[in-house]
């Protein structure tokens, strides 16, 4: 039933038609507001479960597979190929929206943390309007990055999400708010120029259909994944095209360079991660949760989707490279979130050493490595998303997240400390938690081919104990202070969403097949394109 609707649009534009809806409300009624927002929130949401309920992973997603033209230019033959019998060519911008075994956990993780976020908008107590306008316009880019492909159509969608993302940091933040914003969007609109030329690489040299006419040849290009996908699998492409023009080693690997580089600061790996460190710190925890918990993972799906499986023979090579920058990420970060003072940087660092981990997983390139990464994208969106909901609430009562200025918090605070250490102890890798589900997959992928790095990466995952031990206990626990000696517990509205994080990540803690069964199937037939091409 699910197959006869437009499901992947209704994922994508609902949360658009939301912010239609928002801006014609009145700006005074934060609850009206606040409530339409978490209404065009949910109903995403529940079609991405319902899409997971209907998904056959033996059958991939084509039957939910969307297409359409939107847009046809035709091109100068001046300088073609007529006396190959090309006669015209023609530039399409295609509607392709798709899903698999790679995107749906993250499609699922989108929906989950917008809809955490939704809830943790309670601490917002200005510009409602714009925010929630902005709010749900954040969210219709970040689904069309995952649903997207064709990849003009995902380089609008990722584009999309900067413009928002900049006014929430910016104007919602704390004190250095401006700053971080500007770095944000210095630092990601580099990587998306980086991202642009490559994509336009690959559209004039693999993105060309030929279609037969009655005078000759007629080439059609567009951006469509699965078009690039192919003739990258078949190299006598350009020659059964009449001679088009072919992607060539060189061009290949300066493609590949330019996706890692452009991905790579997303993710982040060292050294592009410094403008990550400022929107932790200084953009407002709701936003934060999406930030962390979904915005980085596109790295961590672009990196598989464009470069892993785009140019498998190129990241077979450079392999112990990215594995390389995983272990520098997983020891930079955790050994530096041993010393800070001030929790959100805590948090911040560790989200870098959870992405080397990623970066550990790709670079195994076996299914149980890139299992390991999506699982270990999905598994930290939660558990960042479900940290920073607790920060807003400490922040909220107390004014600070200075290790220093808390301790004993477990007195007034039961339910919200416990909380706490559950999130903790996933974040540290505690089996029975999600945490731990990635991470050994990501580990014990590498290990059959990069032990040492392994060994080296293992040593710095150790790290996460003394770093979050460390933080958590020193907010627990300890003498406190007089002025928190009677803060209100978490009121209903933020009780719930820290609940569900929780009982999600203990959920895929003690059931991770729920989505291992899923990526299995959606790896396969990739798997063996990445094999075939690298063993050619």
């Amino acid at each position: 039933m699910l197959d006869r609707i437009p499901v992947l649009s209704l994922i994508v534009w609902i949360p658009l038609l939301g912010a239609a809806v928002t801006l014609l409300l009145p700006k005074w009624h934060s609850r009206l507001l606040r409530g339409a927002a978490i209404f065009f929130t949910a109903v995403p949401l529940l079609l991405s479960v319902l899409l997971y309920a209907s998904y056959e992973p033996a059958l991939g997603g084509a039957k939910f597979a969307e297409s359409g033209t939107w847009l046809s230019v035709p091109l100068s033959t001046e300088a073609g190929l007529a006396d190959q019998g090309v006669t015209s060519y023609r530039l399409v911008f295609n509607y392709l929206l798709g899903v698999d075994g790679i995107s749906l956990p993250l499609l699922l993780l989108t929906g989950i943390v917008a809809m955490m976020a939704a809830l943790a908008t309670v601490h917002i107590h200005k510009r409602w309007k714009t925010f929630y306008a902005l709010f749900l316009l954040l969210q219709t880019g970040m689904y069309g990055v995952f649903l997207a492909r064709d990849v003009v159509l995902f380089f609008i969608f990722f584009e999309l999400t900067l413009v928002p993302m900049f006014f929430l940091i910016g104007i919602w933040g704390y004190f250095g708010r401006e700053k971080a914003a500007n770095r944000f969007l210095l630092y990601n609109g580099l990587g998306s120029a980086l991202m642009l030329l490559a994509f336009l690489i690959l559209i004039a040299t693999l993105g060309f259909s030929a279609t037969e006419t009655g005078n000759g040849t007629a080439l059609t290009y567009s951006g469509s994944y699965e078009t690039m996908l192919a003739h990258l699998a078949d190299p006598n492409a350009a020659a059964n095209t009449g001679g088009a023009m072919f992607l060539s080693g060189d061009l290949r690997w300066a493609a590949f360079v330019l996706l890692l580089i452009a991905f790579g600061i997303k993710l982040p790996f060292f050294p592009f991660h410094t403008w990550m460190l400022k929107v932790h710190a200084e953009a407002p925890p709701s936003v934060v949760m999406i930030h962390s918990g979904v915005l980085l993972k596109m790295g961590v799906y672009g990196l598989v989707r464009f470069v892993a499986l785009l140019f498998p023979a190129q990241i077979h090579d450079w392999a112990p490279v990215v594995a390389t920058l995983g272990v520098v990420n997983i020891l930079y970060g955790a050994v530096l979130a041993c010393v800070q003072k001030e929790f959100k940087l805590v948090l911040a660092y560790s989200s870098i050493s959870h992405m080397g981990i990623v970066l550990l997983g790709i670079a195994a390139l076996n299914e149980t490595g890139l299992e390991g990464a999506i699982y270990q994208a999905v598994s930290h969106g939660l558990i960042s998303a479900l940290l920073f909901l607790i920060v807003g609430s400490l922040h909220e009562r107390t004014g600070t997240t200075k290790l220093d200025d808390l301790g004993g918090l477990a007195r007034s605070l039961p339910f919200t400390s416990g909380i706490l250490l559950t999130a903790g102890l996933a974040s540290l890798g505690l089996p029975g938690l999600s945490g731990f589900v990635g991470e050994f997959l990501s580990l014990l992928g590498l290990f059959d081919t990069w032990k040492w790095l392994t060994v080296l990466g293992t040593l710095g995952v150790l790290l996460a104990a003394v770093y979050v031990l460390r933080s958590v206990l020193a907010i627990t626990h300890g003498p406190i202070r007089d002025q928190w000696l009677e803060l209100k517990e978490a009121r209903l509205i933020e009780a719930l969403p820290m609940v569900a994080l929780t009982a999600l990540i203990v959920l895929l803690g003690v059931y991770p097949s729920l989505l291992t069964d899923l990526m299995q199937h959606g790896f396969d037939g990739l798997l063996k394109q990445l094999q075939t091409r690298v063993g050619g």
